[in-house]
C-alpha cells in the first residue's frame, strides 16, 4: 500500500468507526412488541371459544414478530390445551396479582377481542388507569352506555363487527380516532380436528358434501343449565318457552325438506351446551320416522376444533346461531342466519358482508316464509352457493385486515 491509499483507509475508518456485533445489532433492532389481548370469555360455547384462536391467527399472519400473551376469563374444559397445540408459542396470563402486575408493567398494548360487548370493559379500565398505555377494541357489537362510550373514547382504534354498533357509536358522537366496521375474529378461525370428525362422520353414516347442519337457538340461553352457579331467570325461561316453536319450527321445516326433497342428510348440532337437549325435543322427536332415517342428532357437546372439521366436510348450515356460520363463512363453505332481538344487533354482520339472501329475522317472520327455499337453493346449487360463501369471505378477510394494519400503525408509534 502505497502513502496515498494508506491516507484513503483512514479516512474511511474515521468516517465508519467499528462498532462491535453485539452493539451493532442493538442499534439495528426494535424491541419486540407485546400484545396483551382480552379475550377467551367463556368455554360452554364454541363461538364464544372461537373469538380467540380468530384474533389470534390474525395476530400471526400480520403481526408475527409481536409477542402475544393472552388474558382471559375462561380457558377450561379442554380449550386450553386446544388453543397450545394450534399456537404453542402462545403465553396465557395466570390467574394472581402478581402475573397481572408483571403483564401491566411489560406489554405495550392492550387489545380487547371480539365479543358480543365491550366484554373486558373494567380490564381496559384498569389497564388505562394503571399503566396509561394505548389499547384498541377488535370486532365488538355494543349498544350505547355512558361508561362504554367513554372506553371507546380512549381507545386509539374501536372496530365493530356489525354496522348497527358502528353507528351507535357515531350517533353518541364518539371522539375515538378511528371507528370502523370489523368482523368478528372468528372469521379467521383455522382450528381444525380432522381425524376425529372424519372418524365420527363415518361412524353416523354422514358423507363429504352430502349432509347439512341445522342448529336451533332459545331466545335467551339457558345458562342455568350449563353453567354452575347460574340462578335460574324465570322471565327469560318464560320467554324461551313461549318462543320456541315459533322460531325453530321453521328450521325443522327445512330439516324435513332438505331430506325428501334432496339427497342430502341432515346433521343437528350445538354451538352452546344446551342445544344438544333442544335439538332432539324441537326437532329429531317431532320428526316422522322417514325422516328421521336421514337425520344426525348430535348428542355430546363439541369442542371449536371439531365442529369446524365436520363444517367444513359439510354441504352448508343454518339455523338460529351466530358463530357456526361464521365459522363456515370463514372456511368458505355457505351458512343461513336466523335472528331476533335477543341476539342484539350482531346478525346485521351478514348484510355487511354481502350475505342479505341468508339473513332471516324472527321477529318479522321472514323464515317461515324464505327459510326452506333458501336452504333447498344451497343443497341443489352448490357451486353457485359456493362461489356466494367466498365473496362474503373476502370481504371479511379485507376488512380484518385492515383491523390488523391500523393495529400495526399504533404499535409503530410507540
Amino acid at each position: 500500500m502505497n502513502r496515498r491509499q494508506f491516507l484513503q483507509a483512514g479516512l474511511a475508518l474515521a468516517a465508519f468507526p467499528y462498532v462491535a456485533p453485539h452493539v451493532a445489532h442493538a442499534q439495528s433492532a426494535s424491541p419486540r412488541k407485546r400484545i396483551l389481548l382480552r379475550s377467551s370469555w367463556q368455554t360452554v360455547n364454541i363461538g364464544d371459544i372461537a373469538h380467540t384462536p380468530g384474533m389470534l391467527r390474525l395476530l400471526e399472519q400480520h403481526l408475527p414478530d409481536c409477542q402475544i400473551t393472552l388474558w382471559p376469563s375462561s380457558v377450561e374444559n379442554g380449550v386450553d390445551e386446544m388453543l397450545r397445540r394450534r399456537f404453542p408459542k402462545l403465553q396465557i396470563l395466570a390467574k394472581d396479582a402478581a402475573a397481572k402486575a408483571e403483564a401491566f408493567k411489560t406489554h405495550d398494548f392492550l387489545l380487547h377481542g371480539s365479543g358480543p360487548s365491550i366484554v373486558g370493559q373494567a380490564s381496559i379500565v384498569e389497564w388505562a388507569e394503571k399503566t396509561g398505555k394505548p389499547y384498541g377494541i377488535g370486532g365488538v357489537t355494543w349498544t350505547h352506555s355512558d361508561a362504554g362510550l367513554k372506553v371507546i373514547n380512549g381507545a386509539k382504534f374501536a372496530f365493530f363487527r356489525d354496522s348497527v354498533s358502528l353507528g351507535v357509536a357515531k350517533e353518541h358522537k364518539s371522539t375515538c380516532p378511528i371507528l370502523e366496521f370489523g368482523p368478528d375474529a372468528t372469521f379467521a378461525c383455522d382450528l381444525v380436528n380432522d381425524a376425529p370428525a372424519a372418524a365420527w362422520l363415518k361412524e353416523v353414516g354422514l358423507e363429504d358434501g352430502k349432509f347439512m347442519c341445522c342448529i336451533p337457538k332459545l331466545r335467551n340461553s339457558p345458562y342455568w343449565e350449563i353453567k354452575k352457579g347460574v340462578a335460574k331467570d324465570e322471565k327469560k325461561h318464560a320467554r324461551n318457552e313461549a318462543m320456541k316453536e315459533h322460531d325453530i319450527g321453521p328450521l325443522r321445516d327445512a330439516v324435513t325438506a332438505v331430506v325428501t326433497q334432496t339427497n342430502m342428510k341432515v346433521l343437528l348440532c350445538p354451538e352452546d351446551a344446551s342445544q344438544m337437549k333442544l335439538n332432539k325435543e324441537m326437532i329429531y322427536d317431532k320428526l316422522s320416522d322417514d325422516v328421521k332415517k336421514k337425520v344426525v342428532w348430535r348428542e355430546q357437546y363439541w369442542l371449536t376444533d371439531f365442529a369446524q372439521s365436520v363444517y367444513t366436510r359439510s354441504a352448508g348450515l343454518f339455523g338460529n346461531e351466530q358463530h357456526s356460520p361464521i365459522m363456515c363463512i370463514g372456511h368458505g363453505v355457505p351458512a343461513i342466519v336466523c335472528r331476533y332481538k335477543e341476539q342484539t344487533s350482531k346478525g346485521f354482520m351478514w348484510k355487511d358482508i354481502g350475505l342479505s339472501e341468508w339473513l332471516f329475522d324472527h321477529d318479522l317472520d321472514e323464515a317461515h316464509k324464505g327459510l326452506t327455499p333458501a336452504v333447498l337453493a344451497i343443497a341443489n346449487d352448490q357451486p353457485t352457493a359456493r362461489a356466494k360463501a367466498a365473496k362474503a369471505k373476502a370481504v371479511a378477510d379485507d376488512r380484518m385486515k385492515r383491523m390488523m394494519d391500523v393495529l400495526k400503525d399504533e404499535l409503530g408509534k410507540l
